[in-house]
Formats: structure tokens, sequence, C-alpha cells
């Protein structure tokens, strides 16, 4: 018994598990997070070191090469690129996209704890972090209170930040700014050159005076007590009158004597404003797979409790960055356009059907398939993102395909004079294969671009995977519910120009049948010139190709889109303080105080970040970094990247001594979307490198479309060079064991000891005075004592002079690299990349240069290669498909000429809407696979069916062609009507889905039309050679 069968003869079967299957669909939905991207973890993970006080040299030297060393046999490698910063190595590894990132990550971390060993004295332990979308901050906030600084910091840190950690699904909470409080100890040079006492010395009495010691216990027959040696300093005082030494005549000096001992205040090494109000701010991120939307909720309703809580302090908290509102803004626009679609589609069933009831047996496929397929994305794991949106969005139109087609033809048979239990039964059997064939169509097209391992997966799985959900249960609607229906409340329809709706209707036939009539005379002249016709499409074809090449249509990535949002990065001369730099950044934000489209700015000065891939975000006095909030873009003029571009050039004409940058966030990448475009030239040989750095800058300078500009070359700056000569230095019974730990004492300063008061504990900072750290003679001056207590400076043994060094130090690969990046403005970014890999291709290098790409100019590659190879998977499946469903290796070839037509139309659409060929768009090409060929089986399907009753191919082809129109423009115009709200729509995040609408829309028109044409004249050529080979076949047997 057929499933058919069972759903006419049980009814409340059917109903029972439709309504189970409802019920658990409806329960998934609310247990489905809301994101803006789905969840994925990239084949990336960081390495990050601090050494504090080491130069960029120092630390690529003595510790990025050794771990380097370390995980080079780490298996599946694909890439290891390193920056070595002041105090900070920072290693980006990549894997290759088959590879298991947790086993890879192991197995780096055990290879990174053996080679610790190697690591010199005072490296702290590398951290091994994988690199997910959870890393990026969901919430900024600002804070301000009434209480004195270094109050309101311990209450951020020691009240705020718990109550805001405690939240479920709250991550890391960075404070950023904010004067937190320290005991610093400024030591005088000049009293420790009389005392004959050295920094080191100074910090180990500090140290050993404040410990406490378990001794041990006392006990007898009745009880015992701990017994505990408490020698912690409790006030400032103490630390004072810490005894560091004993005079020749016994007498005691102390710290006070030779130090000055104050309890004050951190250096400021960051500041952070929003709105040009100083703040400290907190960059909260969340936990990974916590959902955005709940947990911002949560932080904001916390926040106006703290408010309350802390009102006598006057806390206040600002948000200029909140990832839920846009997060919102983009699921509620796309669930608009999803409600539109419905809408659309439900008026194209009605005005082909006739009427509600017809409309209403077809529609009842789409809320059924929608809502049980928030099963399968709970089952899968998925979230609700722009990309399992979209697909839900897009597959409206696929959803009543299989409905149209069974219903159509059961209203064929009930046209017969059958009843409608009889012409449900025979309707549903005579077309169920090709009901399954052009369901099995989308799913072999989507199956296998769902299952992918590429560096696009994260984004296109759930994508693909959500439609083969959707497609499917379509089909067991089409199978079950819809016989059920029609079973019960099928009515043929007889139209009269009595009612309003009947002379609409029947108008609406006419033009149908007008259209059929056209297409017959249009199919004969074009059976009677058939090689003009497959020519002038071919030349259709060609040019439409040819537009990508030259420019009309341009390629990238992913379009980055109007979140209305971007960052200013500004940037000073390396010598730059904080001060300078701070008064530098307010004059830009007073500037941007002046635009109107400007809505909140957040500032952090002493810092900038990069993106994930490049070394994550540098703390550096002289930089700084404006996250600019503007007015939602229905109320600019100009997109938020022109904008962002005019700001910067306004900014570097008008605030001189700075270099201002404009960049965006990247939601596939993670960080600031900074360099798209990216060239690294690799060489051991630092001539070379130097040369040819600067070779490649001027060549992507030059090239149309690249903007902001910039290389790792350009990052040199001053610095005191100390070159010891180690023989001297053991003469005079010095070792770097001392020396080391001295110098990093008396200009960096030492902060391992702490100072407890209350409940809260403080650094205490062991640092030489800032007066005699402020030239190079307060360094040759520097003292030491060694072993036989004698005073030793540091230009006894160490020649010390100005140098210039680089404050970053790239390797790609384990070879000394230089890095040139840039931005691509008013060209797409793919189009700027390719022009530049063709310059660079014409360039000679010597054997010791070699050339990398990175960023977009690496992954477009590799993320077009696999769509690319996706595309051709999805043609060959189809096929397979098409050969089972006719049983011949040639008529399912003729289906596949629909597919170049949709082509035509698809890039034709791209080039009018300006659209780029992206990773959307080509998704799109890759969905119009399965459409088109449907409409192309169910001619070639149709057409073998009368065959088989005895009718000449012509005769046949004719037949099929006008009747099988009317169910290729039901779900075809049904598919193109209900894709406009996606195409049109202008909300959140529509970039990325307009692109995908306009590409299947034009895909889908154009192989409506010339699918009808081209297709039957490719079937009859197929059939005149197929009779052909059979004749001579046939001789050739008998001769």
């Amino acid at each position: 018994m057929n499933i058919a069968k069972i759903a006419v003869n049980r009814p409340t079967l059917v109903v029972v598990v439709f309504t189970v299957l409802i019920f658990l669909g409806m329960a998934s939905y609310t247990t489905l997070n809301y994101e803006l991207m789905p969840n994925f973890s990239s084949p990336v993970f960081t390495i990050a070191t601090v050494y504090p006080g080491a130069s960029p040299a120092e630390v690529e030297n003595s510790v990025t090469k050794k771990l380097e060393d370390a995980i080079t046999s780490v298996e599946n490698l694909d890439n290891i690129r390193s920056f070595s910063q002041e105090g900070v190595s920072i290693i980006v590894v990549t894997l290759k996209f088959s590879a298991d990132a947790d086993a890879a990550m192991q197995d780096a971390q055990r290879r990174i704890s053996a080679a610790k060993s190697l690591l010199p004295i005072g490296v702290l332990d590398p951290m091994v972090t994988k690199l997910t979308i959870s890393d990026l901050p969901v919430m900024n906030i600002g804070a301000t209170s009434a209480l004195p600084s270094t109050e309101f910091f311990d209450l951020l840190k020691y009240r705020i930040q718990p109550n805001l950690a405690r939240l479920e699904g709250v991550g890391e909470i960075s404070i950023i700014g904010g004067n937190e409080r320290e005991i610093r100890v400024n030591l005088d040079a000049k009293k420790l050159e009389a005392y004959h006492l050295s920094a080191l010395q100074i910090l180990q009495a500090i140290q050993s005076s404040n410990l406490d010691f378990p001794t041990g216990k006392i006990k007898n027959s009745e009880s015992q007590m701990v017994i505990r040696l408490s020698a912690k300093f409790k006030t400032v005082g103490d630390i004072e009158n810490v005894i560091v030494s004993l005079g020749e005549n016994g007498s005691k000096v102390k710290l006070k004597d030779i130090a000055e001992v104050l309890d004050t205040e951190k250096e400021t090494t960051m500041l952070a404003r929003v709105n040009g109000k100083n703040s400290v701010g907190l960059s909260i991120k969340r936990k990974s797979g916590a959902n955005t939307v709940e947990v911002c909720h949560l932080i904001n309703k916390e926040l106006a409790k703290l408010e309350n809580t802390y009102k006598s302090d006057n806390l206040k908290f600002e948000v200029p960055f909140d990832s839920s509102v846009f997060t919102e803004k983009a699921a509620s626009s796309v669930m608009h356009d999803l409600m539109y679609a419905v809408i659309l589609v439900a008026l194209v069933m009605l005005v082909f059907l006739h009427g509600l009831r017809n409309a209403f047996i077809v529609m009842i496929a789409i809320p059924i398939s929608l809502v049980v397929s928030f099963l399968g994305m709970y089952l899968l794991g998925y979230t609700l993102n722009i990309m399992t949106m979209v697909a839900m969005s897009l597959v409206i139109g696929i959803l009543v395909d299989d409905a149209i087609v069974v219903l159509e033809n059961i209203y064929r048979h009930m046209e017969m004079g059958k009843d409608r239990v009889q012409a449900t039964l025979d309707g549903r059997s005579e077309i169920s294969y090709t009901a399954v064939s052009i369901t099995l169509v989308d799913v072999v097209v989507f199956l296998p671009l769902g299952l992918s391992k590429s560096i696009i997966s994260p984004m296109i799985g759930p994508f693909a995977l959500v439609i083969v959900i959707t497609t499917l249960l379509s089909l067991l609607v089409a199978f079950t519910v819809v016989p059920l229906l029609t079973s019960r409340l099928a009515r043929l329809q007889h139209l009269s120009n009595e009612m309003l709706s009947g002379r609409f209707f029947l108008w609406f036939e006419k033009q149908v049948d007008s259209f059929a009539s056209l297409l017959h005379t249009i199919l004969l002249k074009a059976f009677r010139h058939n090689l003009i016709t497959l020519m002038i499409v071919s030349a259709l074809f060609v040019g439409t190709i040819a537009l990508i090449p030259t420019g009309f249509v341009g390629s990238e990535v992913m379009g980055m889109g109007d979140a209305g949002e971007f960052m200013i990065q500004v940037e000073l001369p390396k010598d730059a303080t904080l001060k300078e730099t701070n008064l530098k950044t307010l004059e830009v934000e007073h500037l941007l105080f002046t635009k109107p489209e400007v809505k909140s700015v957040f500032t952090t000065v002493g810092s900038a970040s990069s993106g994930m891939l490049t070394g994550g975000t540098q703390s550096n006095a002289y930089k700084a970094e404006i996250n600019v909030k503007l007015v939602d873009k229905e109320f600019r003029d100009i997109p938020a990247q022109i904008y962002a571009n005019r700001i910067k050039n306004e900014l570097n004409r008008k605030i001189t001594g700075i270099k201002v940058r404009t960049v965006f966030l990247n939601p596939f990448l993670g960080g600031t979307d900074d360099s798209p475009l990216q060239v690294i030239v690799k060489s051991s040989n630092p001539d070379s490198l130097i040369k040819y750095g600067k070779i490649i800058r001027q060549l992507i300078e030059k090239t149309p479309g690249a903007n902001d500009i910039t290389s790792s070359l350009e990052d040199a700056g001053n610095e005191i060079v100390v070159d010891i000569n180690k023989e001297k230095m053991a003469d005079l019974g010095l070792s770097l064991a001392t020396v080391g730990p001295v110098m990093s004492t008396a200009f960096s300063g030492n902060t391992d000891t702490k100072f407890k008061d209350g409940s809260y504990e403080y650094d205490i900072d062991v640092v030489y005075d800032e007066f005699n750290r402020r030239s190079m003679k307060d360094v040759s001056n520097l003292e030491f004592i060694n072993a036989a207590g004698q005073p030793v400076k540091l230009s006894q043994f160490a020649n010390i002079f100005y140098g210039t060094g680089s404050s970053k130090l790239e390797r790609y690969d384990r070879i000394s690299c230089i890095s040139v990046q840039g931005q691509a403005l008013g060209r797409a970014s793919g189009d700027v990349g390719d022009d530049i890999k063709k310059q660079i291709a014409a360039i000679t290098f010597p054997p010791d240069v070699s050339i990398s790409y990175d960023s977009d100019m690496k992954f477009q590659d590799d993320a077009f290669g696999s769509l690319g190879f996706a595309l051709l998977t999805a043609i060959f499946f189809v096929y397979l498909i098409m050969v089972a469903l006719y049983e011949s290796y040639l008529y399912p070839f003729v289906v596949l000429f629909s597919i170049p037509l949709a082509i035509i139309g698809a890039i034709f659409a791209l080039a009018l809407t300006k659209t780029n060929l992206s990773i959307f768009t080509i998704m799109g090409m890759i969905m119009l696979v399965g459409l088109v060929a449907k409409n192309a089986i169910l001619v070639v399907d149709f057409t073998n069916h009368l065959k088989k009753n005895g009718y000449r191919t012509t005769h046949a082809l004719l037949m099929a062609t006008r009747i099988r129109l009317r169910p290729v423009l039901m779900t075809t115009l049904s598919m193109i009507i209900g894709l406009m709200p996606i195409a049109l729509a202008s909300g959140a995040a529509s970039e990325w889905k307009n692109g995908i609408g306009w590409v299947l829309i034009g895909g889908l028109t154009s192989s409506m039309f010339l699918t009808l044409i081209i297709v039957p004249i490719v079937y009859s050529l197929a059939d005149r050679a197929k009779s052909k080979f059979q004749s001579w076949f046939a001789r050739f047997k008998t001769s």
C-alpha cells in the first residue's frame, strides 16, 4: 500500500503524525538561539606568550622562533604566522580544513609544554586559544561614577565585574582604562649608589618581608591549634620601614631611606570615553554557544539593577555598542521577508488555482514544512541566523512545487470524469516519480554543499541543510497531506463572467493561453531554424559570461554590508606619549560630534585592534581607536563605507601629525576587516625583504581601487640598544641572571609582590623614580652589585647607543616577512586582488624571495574553488538522478541545457543591480541548478510519456510544452514573486541577501522563457542523432 493511499484511507493517522511533528517543531523553535551568523570554530588557534620588557627582536629570537620550532610537526598544518611585539609573541596557526582542531591544539599544547624549558626566565606560560566567533565582544559599556578614581576601579573590578560574570552566557569581561590603585616604590638611583645597593636587592628585601608562614601547631589532650607566622604588610608604613641593608657600622638602612613609597594609581596606559565623556570601559564577550541576544538582554537588565544599587555613588552606564540590536534588526528583517514571501506566493496560487480552496491545499505545505524544519535545526544544533532564515525565505517557492505538480495532475484526472478519491490516487501515482525526482534534484544540489569541508562550510552548511530538510518535508506533505485534502475538498472550478473574481480569472486564463500560443509560434520557428536559435543563445551565454572579466560584475568573498558602524584608527609617530595621543584623539572626536550622521562614539586611547588572523588587539601609546555608530541607513544618503572614507580624508586633511584609517567589522573572520588585500613578501635576506617589500607596496598603491595601503616595514621606531660584552661582564663578577632582572626592575618595574588591604589585593610596583629613567645617561649609569659586593655600572661592560627597530616583527611559515595590507574602495576587493596578482606574476623575483597571499586574496580562491566544485558536483548528481528516472543517458543530458540558460539571467541580473559575485551569489547559482532543471524535467518527462503513446517527437514536444506550461509558470512565478522581498530588502543585513535574490530571479526568469524553447530543440536534435545512430548500428550489425 503506497503512502498516498494510507493518507486517503487513514486520515487520522496523518493528522496525528503531523500534529506531533508540528508540536515538536514549535517546541524546538523556542529553544533556538538568535545569532547574526552561524556558530563556528575555524581551524585556527593562537599561541600568545608574554615576555615583560623584551624588545620585538628579543621576543622573536628567544620566544617566537623556539615555539615555532616546537609546533612545526603538528599534523595538518596549513601555515604558521607569527607577530613579535614589545613584550609579547603571538603565533597564529592555521590548519587544513580537514583537520581536527581540538586534537591539533592538544598536540601543540604538549609540544609547547615540552619546550618551556628552552624559554628565557621571566617568560610567562604560553596561552593556546582556539579562534571562534564568540571571541568578538557582544557589548561595549562605558561606566562613570562620583567615586574617587581608584575606589571606582575597585568597585568595577571587585563588585560590578563579578556581578556581570555570573550571568548566564557571559564570558570574558575586560576593563578598559580606569585608575587602579597600586603601592609604588620609587627608587632613587643616587641613594642606591650611595648605599651600594641594587634594585634587585631592594626587590628581594621587600619580597622576603611580606610573607606568611604556617609554622606548625600546638596541641594538648583537649585541643590543637595552628601556629601561623604573620609578616604580611598591613600598612604602607610597614613597607617604608622594611630593612633593606645593614650599614658598615651596624646602622639599619630602611626602604624609606632610599625610595619614596606612594599609595597611588597605576601608570595610565589606556583611556576610554563614551560620546566624549571620560569613562571606564567594559568589553564583554559571550561564552561559546551562548545566545547573543539573550546575553545582551540579561546584561542590560543587570546594568539597570546595578545603577539602582549604587545610586548613592551616582553610578551610570552607557552602552555605545550592543550586538544584539543589529542581530534583532537583521532577524526581524528576514522574518518580514519570509512573511511577505508567503503572502505573495499565496496570491500567485490563488490566481492560478482560481479559488481559496485550491490555494489552501497547496499553501498548507509552507507552514507545515517550515515549522517542522525547526525540529531538524534543533537536532543539528543550528541557530536562527541570517543564513538559516534566508534559506527559509528562499525555499518558500520550492515548498509549493511538489504540491503544485501533484494537485495539477489530480485535477487533470478529475477533468477526465473521475471522482475525487480515484483522481487523487491515480493522479498522485502517475506523477510520483516526477515529483520525487524534482525534489531529489534540490536535495542532491544542496546535500553535498551542506556536508562539505571548506573555508566557507560554517556559513553555507546550515544554509544548505535547512533547504534540504524543508524540501524533503514538502515532499512528505505533497504525498500525504495534499492527497488527504484533495480526496475530501477538491472541486473543479467552473468560471463564469457573473462574478468579478470569475471575470478576473477568465481574463488571466486568456493571458496564459495567449502566452502559450505565442510560445507555440516561437517554438515552431525555432524548430525550423534550430541551429540559428542555438547560435543566438550561445552568443548570449558567452556575452553574459564576459561581463565578469570585463569588470561589469565584480567579485568578492563576502560583502561587509552596511551595519552602520566602523572604526577610526588614529596613529601618531612611534615616540608619541599617551597624553599626546589623547589630545589628538580629542580633536578627532570633536569633529565627529559635528556630524549629524554620527549617533554614538566609543573611544579607546592606547590600543588598536586588527584582524584575528593578523595579531589581534595591540596596545601602543601612539595609537587610538574610535568605534563610530551611525544613524540607521534610511536616515543617511550614503553607505557607511563611503561615509567612513570621507571622514578619513577630512581628518587627514584637517588634523596634522596623525595618520587615520577606517576599518570595518568582519563577521566571518572575526576582528576588524582591516586587510581584505594582503600580500606577504617572504625572504631570509633582510636587504631583499626590504627592497621587494617597497616594490610590492608601490605596485599596490598604483592599482585602481586599492586604498589605505600600509606595510609592516613602516613600523620601525627609535630604541636604545644595550650591547653587552659578556667577557667583561664575567670579569666584573656579573651574569645575565643578575643584569636582566635589575634592568627590568629599574625601567619596567616589578609587581610580583602584593599588598593586601581588607579583602582587596594591590600590586607593589618597585621601579626607578621617573627622573632616573629619562635619558640614555640614566641607562648607562645603572648600577649593579657583584658577588663581591662591589658596585658596577652598566657602561663598564656594555656599549649603549641609539638604534632603530621595528615595533612588530612578522614571520610566515618560519621565514621573516613583510606584509603589505590595504582596503578596496570603489571596486570589488576580488577584482582589485586579481589585478595585484597579475602585476606580481609579471615580476621576476630572486630565489630567496617568495610571495604569499592572505585574507580575501587567499580565501576568495579557496571559497570560489570549493563552490565551483560544489556546482560541478550538483550538476553531476542532477544528471545521475535523471538517468535513474529516465533509464537513459541521453535525455538527462538534454535537461542539463537548462542550466546555462539560467546562468545568462543570473549574471545579467548581477550586472543590472551592480551586485558583486560572492559566496552568496554563487550559492544562488548552485541553487538554480536544481530549480531550473525541474522545469526541463516536467517537459522532457511528459514528452517521453506522449512518445510512448504514439506521438511523433516534434508533436510530442509541442504538446508537452503547452500542457506543462501551466505548472512551469506556477512554480517559476511563485519562486520569482516569493523572492522579490529578499531582492528588494533594505533593512539590516539586506546586502547579504539581495544578491542571492537577484541571482535567483534573473536565472529563473531567463530559464522560464528559454528552457521552453531551447530544451525542446536540443531534445529534437538529440532524438534525431539517437535515431541515426541506432539505424547505423543496426546496419553495422547486419553487415
